[in-house]
């Protein structure tokens, strides 16, 4: 016979924005829900912040099909380990004050919680441009959460092109100032380290890749380039598992885009861009941009937009320099032995082209501008 249990609004509310909860009724749904929660030693406590960005991340993530994103916040996707999601503005039942001290009291713990933001930072005249809460009647600037979480954050996943790099928000004319969470940080002198996961959007198989890695290895087994990104992921150029590859070597070049030949003279930035998207592909694995006769647009570069218009012409590779793209070089990598693909192998079908996965070197290329280059 079921027993009933009375519970108020009031402290469901309290019980959502203080946990995994957050993410809704649905996590009741799952037998081991009180078991998880109840593992606190191995729960890893994820502050997510929005910055100048369209949501277009979250989205992304939170579409991940294998795992679920429940299966990642609620269910230990990583054996004896999970993610505690306890503050992100879009999906937690809480609202206001309460929403506000969930992302407090899970940053009294220094050290002991992963920042995540979404979204360039704003920081003309004090950051006014983007305010999240408030103190005092007045509202607090972005970029002061984001310096006061970040230096005391065992680690930071700067998620999105925007936030890894500026992306679009920092586009001319960037009126509002906005600037990466890398070059937040050097402004102000914070070493906290950081992961970035560009693209816009990101695909969720990077996302959740590094997370599971990180939860099985720490921070140290992620392996990244001198941009900071994980070596997993974005270790080959576009251009190089191009299934159109064969035609760029002929010679044959579409002139419009109905035309099954290389897009490279229709402003394809494949040949400058870094990333797995080739053979992992979007929408679990449906096609991707170049499948659907348009050309790369080098969303995970940096610089990107700017670095990369106009969009549509192969005049704009030369804002990039890549003489001899066709051939990267090493760049120096950072990292402990214990690689991401064990992350990767751990999430099962989350990872589409194990090889890749598994890629260590190949990386970076002569020419690349950095955040410091962009500024």
């Amino acid at each position: 016979m079921a027993v009933r249990r009375d519970i108020s609004r009031r402290d469901f509310i309290k019980l959502s924005a203080g946990s995994a909860a957050a993410m809704g009724l649905l996590l009741f749904k799952f037998p081991s829900f009180e078991r998880v929660l109840a593992d606190a030693v191995a729960e890893v406590p994820v502050i997510w912040l929005h910055a100048s960005t369209c949501s277009g991340c979250s989205v992304t993530v939170l579409n991940s099909l294998s795992p679920k994103i429940q299966d990642i916040l609620v269910q230990q996707v990583v054996p004896g380990k999970h993610i505690s999601l306890r503050y992100h503005p879009t999906i937690m039942a809480a609202s206001g004050d309460l929403a506000m001290k969930a992302m407090q009291d899970t940053a009294k713990t220094k050290g002991g919680y992963v920042l995540i933001v979404e979204g360039a930072v704003p920081t003309k005249d004090g950051g006014i441009y983007g305010e999240v809460g408030e103190s005092n009647g007045e509202g607090i600037p972005i970029i002061e959460h984001v310096t006061t979480l970040g230096k005391n954050a065992m680690a930071v996943i700067a998620l999105g092109t925007c936030a890894s790099f500026g992306g679009i928000p920092t586009a001319a004319p960037n009126p509002t100032g906005c600037k990466s969470v890398p070059a937040v940080f050097k402004e102000n002198g914070i070493t906290t380290p950081v992961i970035n996961l560009p693209g816009c959007p990101p695909h969720p198989d990077w996302f959740v890749g590094t997370v599971a890695s990180i939860l099985i290895g720490g921070l140290g087994s992620v392996q990244v380039d001198a941009l900071g990104r994980p070596t997993a992921f974005y270790s080959k150029l576009i251009h190089e598992n191009c299934p159109r590859r064969g035609y760029f070597d002929a010679g044959l070049f579409a002139k419009k885009f109905s035309e099954p030949y290389c897009l490279f003279q229709l402003g394809c930035k494949g040949p400058v861009t870094y990333a797995d998207c080739p053979v992992r592909m979007w929408n679990s694995g449906t096609n991707w941009c170049i499948g659907a006769n348009a050309p790369c647009i080098g969303c995970s570069n940096p610089g990107f937009p700017d670095s990369v218009a106009p969009i549509r012409s192969i005049a704009s590779l030369s804002n990039i320099d890549p003489p001899a793209w066709w051939a990267p070089i090493d760049a120096p990598k950072t990292g402990m032995p214990v690689p991401l693909a064990a992350g990767l192998g751990v999430v099962g079908g989350v990872i589409a082209g194990a090889a890749i996965a598994a890629v260590a070197g190949n990386m970076g290329k002569k020419g690349d501008k950095g955040e410091e280059d962009k500024e």
